[in-house]
């Protein structure tokens, strides 16, 4: 006697798979997936606003102000009317033609140069001491940072101070081996070597700290492979340090340049610009242009000069920085 199968099993599988599908949670359609992505866009917009409304305030305006000004006979007269004529090119016609601009640009090349090879050659040098570990060397990087961490104003003090002529400690100590008193900041032919060893002074711990950061993670198997190939010492210097340090030298000497080329605080601290303006920069003769003669105008041409100028080094720097790493 035959039975014929009845479609039981399908419905209940159906049954079954209904059920599961039932079960598991809903998926989200294209239009919900949108609207997240949307919203995660939008919150991180929000997040960025803060920083980029404090940009445009405090670093836009100023800069698209100054730029406008170099454009303009702006003086102290333009604060009460409101005017300030349109002149074009003249601000910069003016400062370039002066006879103190050639002074200035000299002054401010020298002063960048021999502060940035001083402060770099024993920035490094104290980095490659200090990643030996030896007693108090934690102390010791301590207190390096501390002339970083002094206001340049005070530092500029103490070291006027130090180095006056008649009273001062370095003349003092001189004296006591028979060398006679050297004036250090009243000399135009040592004024401007004198501000640029304090700058080197104060420069020192920045470049210390980056470079020491650069050393930690050169990894120490690269000079245990390379001692058993002999390359210990300066072999491993040139052959490990340097290249794997390249990055971080980049970054450090673009720093350095940019901010040395405008110190301002250390210059007028020290000599004010003289004696005869030997020690006189591009940013203290911005200075006086724009705060002792009050003529805003050519103070504010001369200062975007000085920003062009760092922009030429940093762009031409790291393009030839990089073609030599990809070389």
């Amino acid at each position: 006697m035959t039975s014929t199968a009845e479609p039981i099993a399908p419905q209940r599988a159906v049954g079954d798979g209904a059920s599961a599908s039932s079960r598991r949670p809903g998926r989200r359609g294209p239009g919900t997936r949108g609207r997240s992505l949307r919203f995660e866009r939008i919150a991180q917009l929000l997040f960025l606003l803060p920083a980029v409304v404090f940009l445009v305030l405090f670093f836009g305006y100023p800069v698209v102000k100054n730029i406008i000004m170099s454009f303009q006979a702006y003086t102290t007269s333009t604060f009460y009317t409101g005017e300030a004529p349109w002149v074009g090119l003249a601000n910069y016609v003016s400062v370039v033609s002066s006879q103190l601009f050639g002074t200035a640009l000299l002054n401010t090349a020298l002063f960048t140069i021999g502060s940035i090879v001083g402060q770099f050659v024993i920035g490094l040098a104290l980095a490659l001491f200090f990643r030996r570990n030896f007693p108090l060397s934690g102390l010791l990087r301590s207190l390096l940072l501390l002339p970083w961490l002094l206001p340049l104003i005070v530092s500029s003090a103490v070291w006027k101070w130090m180095l006056d002529q008649d009273s001062g400690v370095l003349n003092q100590f001189l004296n006591v081996f028979g060398i006679g008193s050297v004036p250090w900041l009243t000399s135009p032919a040592v004024a401007l070597i004198t501000v640029i060893g304090v700058n080197i002074w104060i420069g020192i711990p920045f470049n210390t700290t980056i470079l020491y950061g650069g050393l930690q993670d050169i990894p120490a198997e690269l000079y245990e492979a390379a001692s058993l190939d002999g390359a210990t010492g300066w072999k491993a210097f040139w052959a490990i340090t340097w290249p794997m340090l390249r990055p971080v030298v980049s970054v450090t000497l673009v720093l350095g340049v940019v901010y040395t080329i405008k110190v301002l605080d250390i210059i007028l601290g020290l000599t004010n610009g003289g004696p005869a303006n030997a020690t006189q920069t591009i940013a203290t003769q911005s200075y006086d242009l724009s705060f002792k003669q009050f003529d805003f105008g050519q103070g504010a041409a001369l200062s975007n000069i000085l920003i062009v100028i760092s922009a030429l080094f940093a762009i031409v720097y790291l393009r030839l920085n990089r073609k030599a790493v990809d070389d």
